[in-house]
């Protein structure tokens, strides 16, 4: 197979016009495909029903502190969840509080006490000239879209094999006030699958903030979502690095269940210092009386501890990788001796981050929608929806069936194809 940019102008139209029959021909397939979300699929869905049968009418619905949990009570959440928590994430129990189902909602609302309320006496944000915020990117749209809401100022940040350009970070917190955050997934990053390297979590534990209240928003969605076994990317804990950086409470760490049991009804957790806990309780106090322990008590004892969890995930890994090596055999066989794109390949979480040419990615998109194939829009993993180059893709493998899927792979496959041999001609 020869790679498009050797190729002659005559040999470039011929590969054009064979993959624009294939093209039509896949079109009037009538396929309705979703790949733009990294959602779970109904499989792994499946293998939590069971937790749903360990509470009934006859049940004891009394926590360990002999709490009620059908009850008032418990603002930060039931003694055994966050003892879960601790094994599987090496913090205690006092650094963290308990909320509903959707560590997004956390996030957001830290932004927005922030804004409205300050961080431990600081001026709120919403009454200073301008708040920035750092974005590593590629990055999780939903990060990007909660700090434009807010209409605070997103600067783009290389992110690097081994995480953010940590150069670039400290030299910008350093010197501007008015940078307030950073936006970070550390493991298995969304959308590439970086995990930040130990210097990397070292050098932001370090970080000498020209403001106060900057704070690292580390959204440990992935904490625990390998793709294997006996291969996975280890992270070194924020919160004790910044304890012995003499920096206890430059972070706020967050992370749930949602794609542990479902997405739709886990257990999220804020996780800091005891300091900034503190406070965020006492604000915290006005706005709820307590989370659903229903299903923090359905979760314990559901899993039990955290060896439960653990054999939990590696459930889900078993369902889930075909589909990653599925998409990744595919690329790997029909892009990778054409030379029109490069991708990651992760060890875990729920995304492969692909680059195409400079200026494609926007036109794949397209194509695929009209093939019948949702993908992620273009420039969506970029602050304000505009990737400088036009050519990052996330491809989000989870959700749709084998079958599914490998008919979407080949839209795919072939979209990219068709757009480069495009943009070569054009060149």
């Amino acid at each position: 197979m020869t790679a498009y940019k050797d190729m002659t102008k005559e040999q470039l139209m011929q590969e054009k016009s064979e993959l624009v029959k294939k093209y039509e021909e896949i079109k009037g397939y009538g396929l309705n495909l979703d790949m733009s979300r990294g959602k779970p699929g109904k499989e792994q869905l499946d293998i939590t029903l069971p937790m749903m049968d360990v509470l009934a009418s006859s049940s004891d619905y009394k926590c360990e502190n002999g709490m009620d949990v059908r009850n008032y009570g418990v603002m930060d959440g039931i003694p055994e969840m966050k003892r879960l928590l601790v094994e599987l994430l090496g913090y205690k129990a006092e650094q963290m509080i308990l909320y509903g189902n959707s560590s997004l909602n956390v996030m957001y609302d830290t932004v927005a006490r922030s804004m409205l309320f300050g961080v431990q006496g600081c001026t709120p944000w919403c009454k200073l000239d301008k708040v920035k915020f750092l974005c590593p990117v590629p990055g999780y749209d939903r990060h990007f879209a909660i700090t434009q809401q807010f209409n605070i100022e997103m600067i783009n940040i290389p992110l690097k094999e081994d995480g953010p350009d940590m150069d670039m970070v400290e030299e910008l917190v350093s010197k501007d006030e008015a940078i307030k955050g950073i936006w970070c997934v550390p493991k298995y990053s969304n959308p590439t699958g970086v995990t930040y390297s130990d210097e990397v979590v070292k050098r932001f534990a370090a970080l000498k903030p020209a403001a106060k209240d900057f704070r690292i928003f580390w959204d440990n969605a992935y904490a625990i979502h390998h793709l294997y076994a006996d291969n996975q990317d280890e992270l070194l804990n924020l919160g004790a690095e910044c304890e012995k950086a003499g920096n206890p409470n430059i972070y706020y760490e967050f992370c749930s269940t949602s794609k542990v049991t479902f997405p739709g009804s886990g257990v999220a957790a804020l996780i800091s210092s005891v300091e900034n806990i503190q406070e965020i309780k006492k604000e915290l106090t006005i706005q709820t009386i307590g989370h659903d322990k229903v299903n923090q008590l359905r979760h314990v004892r559901f899993f039990q501890n955290a060896d439960g969890v653990k054999a939990h995930m590696m459930k889900h890994a078993d369902i889930i990788r075909p589909k990653f090596e599925t998409v990744l055999d595919r690329l790997e066989q029909e892009l990778a001796p054409l030379q029109i794109a490069t991708w990651t390949v992760p060890k875990g979480g729920y995304f492969i981050s692909l680059n195409t040419l400079e200026g494609c990615a926007k036109k794949v998109v397209e194509k695929c929608k009209e093939a019948g194939v949702v993908m992620t829009s273009a420039g969506a993993t970029y602050p304000y929806g505009k990737d400088p180059m036009d050519s990052n893709i996330r491809i989000a493998p989870t959700f749709p069936s084998a079958d599914e899927l490998a008919k979407a792979a080949e839209v795919f496959i072939l979209c990219v194809k068709l757009v480069s041999v495009e943009k070569l001609l054009d060149a």
